[in-house]
C-alpha cells in the first residue's frame, strides 16, 4: 500500500557490473579527452607535462627517486689540492730546468722523492705540475708518440710537434676533469724552445715559465735575477735558488732539489740536493 514503508532492495549482480563498466567507460574518456599536455595522475591530479618527459612530481618516477635518495645519502666528494713548484727559463748557453720533488695531498705529504722530470726523447723533457698521475700518463704516452715518429722519419720529433701533439691530447680529453700543467722543453733544428701547455689545451711559447703552487715565489727571483748571458754555473744556481726560496713559503713544496740543463747534445741533471737543512749560503 502507500503507506507501507518503502524498503530499497540490494542490487544484483548484474547492476554492480554496470557500474563498473559505466566507472571504467567515464575513466577513460576522461584520460582521452585530457589535452596532450596534461597527464592522468592516480592520486587525483592532473599534472602538466610534454609527452615523452616525466613529470618532476611524478610518484612512479623511481630512476629519480632512486638518484635523489642516492644524492642525498652520497658523502662529499673529497678535493685534494696538488702543490709544486716547476721552473724554466732559457739562457745564452741552454735551458735550464728546476723542480721540487715533493708530491702533496691537501695538507698531506705523499712522498718527498718524486722524479717531476720525464724524458720524452734525448733532446725534449717535461716538467710535471698538477696531479701526479694525470702528468705521468700523458708525457708517457707522448714519449710513445716521439718514438714512433723518430722511427718514422729517422730524426728526433720538433719540440713545437710534441707541445702541439699534447695539447690536442689534453684538449679532447677536457671534459675529464684532468689536472695537468706541464712545460715541454727542448732543443731542435730551430734552437731552444720552452711550451707551457696544460689540461684546457693551451699551449703557450715562451722563454722562462713557473708552473705550481709556489710559481709566484720562483718567478719573484728569476725576474730578478735572470740574465740571457749567464755562464752554465750561474744559471744552474738561479734555478737552485728559485726552487729553494720558493720552498721556504709554499707548504706544499719540498724535498730535493732536481735540476737539468738541455744544451745541442741533450738534455742532463747537473744537481740534485735536498737543501732544507743547509743555511742560506747555500745557492
Amino acid at each position: 500500500s502507500l503507506g507501507q514503508t518503502f524498503r530499497r532492495r540490494p542490487p544484483t549482480t548484474g547492476g554492480l557490473r554496470f557500474r563498473a563498466v559505466a566507472a571504467a567507460i567515464v575513466i577513460g574518456a576522461s584520460a582521452f579527452f585530457l589535452s596532450p599536455t596534461d597527464a592522468f595522475d592516480p592520486f587525483g591530479n592532473v599534472q602538466s607535462h610534454q609527452w615523452g618527459k616525466t613529470s618532476l612530481d611524478d610518484p612512479f618516477d623511481s630512476n629519480r627517486n632512486l638518484k635523489k635518495a642516492s644524492k642525498s645519502n652520497k658523502p662529499p666528494p673529497l678535493k685534494f689540492e696538488h702543490g709544486t713548484t716547476t721552473v724554466a727559463f732559457t739562457f745564452e748557453g741552454g735551458i735550464i730546468a728546476a723542480v721540487d720533488s715533493r708530491a702533496s695531498i691537501g695538507n698531506f705529504v705523499g712522498s718527498k722523492t718524486v722524479e717531476e722530470v720525464l724524458p720524452v726523447n734525448d733532446y725534449i723533457i717535461g716538467t710535471m705540475a698538477g696531479g701526479a698521475a694525470d702528468c705521468s700518463f700523458w708525457i708517457r704516452l707522448l714519449r710513445s708518440q716521439a718514438q714512433l715518429h723518430e722511427l718514422d722519419e729517422g730524426k728526433p720529433m720538433s719540440v713545437a710537434r710534441a707541445s702541439r701533439l699534447l695539447a690536442n691530447a689534453l684538449y679532447q680529453n677536457r671534459g675529464l676533469q684532468l689536472s695537468v700543467g706541464t712545460m715541454i722543453m727542448g732543443f731542435d733544428d730551430t734552437g731552444a724552445s720552452i711550451y707551457y701547455v696544460d689540461n684546457t689545451g693551451t699551449r703557450i711559447a715562451g722563454d722562462m715559465f713557473a708552473v705550481g703552487s709556489g710559481s709566484t715565489f720562483a718567478l719573484g727571483i728569476l725576474d730578478t735575477e735572470r740574465r740571457f748571458d749567464m755562464s752554465e754555473e750561474e744559471a744552474i744556481n738561479l734555478g737552485i735558488r728559485a726552487i729553494r726560496r720558493a720552498t721556504y713559503r709554499d707548504a706544499s713544496s719540498g724535498g730535493f732539489i732536481n735540476v737539468y740543463l738541455i744544451t745541442k747534445s741533450g738534455w742532463k741533471k747537473v744537481f740534485r740536493d735536498d737543501l732544507a737543512c743547509q743555511d742560506d749560503t747555500a745557492p
